[in-house]
């Protein structure tokens, strides 16, 4: 028997709280609902779910904070729900590692299938292993393994949320090849991601961060268009 996958429910309004688990409870979803940041932190070590649906303003430790805290221990997916629809909200929410933003009031269709599209995207990593076919590049000082879900850089492991690892293997995978930031948002999100390509920049940002350009390699800015993983000569 297939065990349900597990969604942690994170917001202090119980009525919209027990909504969305009556929704993903219909889909087949096991939940679990804690109304504050710190209630959220403890469940998380002992509900262990697969995903985390997260409410910004929360009593106590807020949701920015709870994201910073999975974060630094783990890459469980986690979308961010939130009544604030400024750029700024959502571009911070992406820094600190959230998969998506939705804003509040959200309809329940839209809400099941960006949980559905978030934890396909994540599914990979846990398949990883019993994949035969390793999905590998190489470059002086790097190596980016999509199998294992791991990044070597001047020999040393760097931590990656899988969006980030798979834009990165994606752009490394076809060298000096440019790509506009709709068809990375298309390869890497997907179709039914509802998204903007403002998306793209933030993880490409944070890559640039963890990774500094080497002289046989960089990603490179094609202004108005996209990007590339430019190979020096």
């Amino acid at each position: 028997m297939v065990s349900k996958q597990k969604v942690l429910i994170v917001d202090d309004d119980e009525n919209i709280a027990e909504l969305i688990s009556l929704y993903l409870t219909k889909e087949c979803f096991e939940t679990l609902i804690v109304y504050d940041g710190e209630a959220a932190l403890s469940a998380y070590d002992s509900f262990m779910p697969n995903l985390i649906l997260l409410d910004l303003m929360l009593p106590g430790i807020d949701g920015y904070q709870v994201c910073r805290e999975v974060r630094a221990k783990s890459q469980t997916p986690i979308i961010m729900l939130s009544a604030k629809g400024e750029v700024f909200d959502k571009v911070l929410g992406l820094e600190l590692g959230a998969d998506d933003y939705m804003e509040k009031p959200f309809d329940s269709k839209e809400l099941v299938a960006r949980v559905k599209a978030v934890l396909r995207r994540y599914k990979p990593v846990a398949a990883a292993a019993a994949v035969s076919d390793v999905k590998s590049v190489e470059y002086p000082d790097l190596i980016i393994n999509q199998t294992n879900y791991s990044v070597l850089y001047m020999g040393k492991p760097v931590e990656m949320p899988p969006k980030e690892l798979e834009l990165l293997y994606f752009l490394a995978a076809s060298p000096n090849h440019v790509f506009t930031r709709e068809q990375l948002l298309d390869q890497i999100w997907g179709y039914e991601y509802i998204g903007d390509t403002r998306t793209v920049d933030v993880h490409i940002k944070r890559i640039r961060e963890k990774i500094n350009d080497h002289r046989s390699w960089k990603i490179t800015t094609i202004w108005g268009i996209g990007y590339k993983f430019e190979i020096r000569n």
